[in-house]
């Protein structure tokens, strides 16, 4: 029973995880506030873990989740259509790639000098990319799904190395649905390409 106790911050953020997810590959916007609701919980998993740019990346999902609340819920304002799925255009392709580096770039330079970080580079790696694919999910794109696979990837070996048990299956999980997100996304733009 202590141990539930103990790690009762990391089992809520779970769960809010695994919930975000599902309302994420469902296209519904309720995924916004339970996203605010995870963020809250993992910046305490984060710093108790010492992984001090996933938990820096909580305060960006905070306000990140405010900005996706407003772009998904415009359209019923303004009586069109739900914000829809749209593919990466090669020129901001090319923009997000030198925005992860630099963001990369920034945050790895401040961890190694300012901070006690334990994985400093690898941390820095899955927040630059986690910034840039969280921006993408607020615009709806479809490509956003291929940059979770990754940063879900790396994420859940880092989360097994420092013993963040439950965390570690929520990534596990993040990265299998991750898959399932694209495809089903991907069907249902081109359903509505169709119409």
């Amino acid at each position: 029973m202590n141990w539930i106790t103990d790690n009762i911050v990391e089992i809520i953020g779970t769960l809010s995880g695994l919930l975000f997810l599902y309302l994420e590959i469902k296209q519904n916007k309720w995924l916004w506030p339970v996203g605010l609701l995870t963020s809250l919980m993992y910046i305490y998993v984060f710093f108790v873990a010492k992984l001090y740019a996933d938990m820096s990346l909580q305060f960006y999902y905070v306000f990140i989740s405010i900005y996706g609340w407003i772009l998904w819920s415009r359209g019923k304002k303004q009586q069109e259509k739900d914000l829809p799925v749209i593919r990466l255009s090669m020129n901001l392709f090319v923009k997000l790639i030198v925005a992860s580096i630099a963001i990369y770039a920034l945050i790895a330079f401040i961890l190694v000098k300012f901070t006690d970080g334990s994985v400093p580079y690898w941390d820095a790696f899955t927040t630059a990319l986690s910034i840039v694919a969280t921006w993408m999910l607020a615009r709806k794109i479809l490509e956003q799904w291929l940059v979770w696979i990754v940063v879900n990837s790396v994420s859940l070996g880092l989360y097994i190395y420092k013993d963040l048990n439950f965390t570690a299956i929520l990534f596990f999980f993040y990265t299998t649905m991750a898959v399932v997100g694209y495809l089903q996304w991907k069907k249902d733009m081109l359903r509505s390409q169709a119409i």
